[in-house]
């Protein structure tokens, strides 16, 4: 159950990526295209054709994002993102106007990436930002920016960046705390809150998950209904906190006599639901005998006194046609009848 819930949580965060990344995707295709558009009325050629190449780039990362994996369009809007600000740094754009565009960079590259990569990215990015900038013109001829611009450009596009990554870091350290706080709704909604057990929601979908799985590979399924006997009597005599003792460490000791696939449940006030997957009702019977025994033998010591207990136990094996409701309510009847028969006692189905 909760590595569906899990499984759940991690679908959500990439569908809502994916949103993200179609929509910069169409963003970025219509603005390039449109500033593509206005290139084609000046004189310059080469800006116009990086312009268009940057809109059909736009255009297969939205697309892909339903057709292919994220992780290929996040690739092509990144890299396509930064090779368009490089040229534009190079060539100056319109008018020297090309490195104001640089700016875009920092918060898209954060959320795509994620922090960690994002800063890496980003470091890489500036330090060949600096180097187009710096570059001497006997070496390569490019745009030509004063040093007074080159410099407040750099030290825009770091406040920039720490900025885009005090976001991100805010987003992700928000995002985390929902999540655990989710995590911590959904175990009190399957969980018992005395005993931490599955409660009877939890195992009612366990029994339906048990019943689905074992019916396919042809195997059997029983369950254990234990009811303490006289469980009045001890709330009588020691109150309230001495019932929840006696139910928090029978819990325990119901726990250690199983194994690891099945499941132990607090189906009531004093009821407990075992879950024996492939497990007859004879197997049944022999662990139903053993938690009896041990129960019968545990000392509970609350306060100064010493509490002891015994246990009643119905047991039914789930048949082809059955409910669950059905297999609930036959060990119901076998737990009657031990109950008829003087108590401490096992009746199998």
């Amino acid at each position: 159950m909760l590595a569906l819930i899990k499984k759940h949580r991690n679908s959500t965060a990439e569908q809502q990526q994916a949103r993200v990344i179609s929509l910069f995707s169409l963003v970025g295709m219509s603005i390039t295209l449109l500033m593509g558009i206005v290139s084609l009325f000046g004189d310059n050629t080469i800006l116009t054709i990086v312009l268009f190449i940057a809109s059909i780039t736009y255009l297969l990362a939205f697309f892909s994002v339903k057709r292919f994996d994220i992780s290929i369009s996040a690739t092509l809007v990144i890299y396509s993102l930064y090779l368009l600000m490089f040229y534009l740094v190079f060539s100056g754009g319109v008018s020297l106007t090309g490195p104001l565009w640089i700016f875009i960079v920092a918060p898209v590259s954060v959320y795509v990436l994620g922090l960690r990569h994002g800063l890496i990215n980003l470091s890489l990015f500036l330090c060949i930002i600096c180097i187009i900038i710096f570059l001497p013109q006997q070496w390569v001829e490019h745009a030509q920016y004063s040093n007074e611009f080159s410099l407040r450009l750099i030290i825009s596009f770091l406040t920039m960046s720490f900025l885009s990554a005090l976001y991100e870091y805010s987003r992700m350290q928000a995002y985390i705390s929902a999540l655990e706080l989710s995590r911590q709704y959904q175990e009190l909604a399957m969980r018992d809150p005395l005993t931490k057990l599955a409660n009877r929601r939890n195992a009612a979908a366990i029994l339906e998950q048990e019943k689905s799985r074992l019916q396919r590979n042809n195997e059997p399924l029983s369950v254990l209904l234990c009811d303490l006997d006289h469980f009045k009597l001890v709330n009588d005599k020691y109150g309230h906190n001495g019932g929840d003792m006696v139910l928090t460490e029978l819990s325990a000791l119901f726990k250690e006599q199983v194994r690891q696939q099945d499941c132990v449940a607090r189906w009531g006030g004093e009821e407990f639901l075992i879950i024996l997957p492939q497990t007859s009702s004879e197997q049944a019977s022999v662990i139903a005998e053993k938690i009896r025994s041990s129960v019968e033998q545990y000392t509970i010591n609350f306060v100064k006194h010493q509490i002891r207990v015994t246990i009643s136990i119905g047991i039914s094996q789930l048949a082809e046609d059955q409910t669950i409701d059905e297999l609930i309510n036959n060990a119901d009847k076998c737990l009657y009848q031990a109950k008829t028969l003087g108590r401490n006692r096992v009746h199998p189905t």
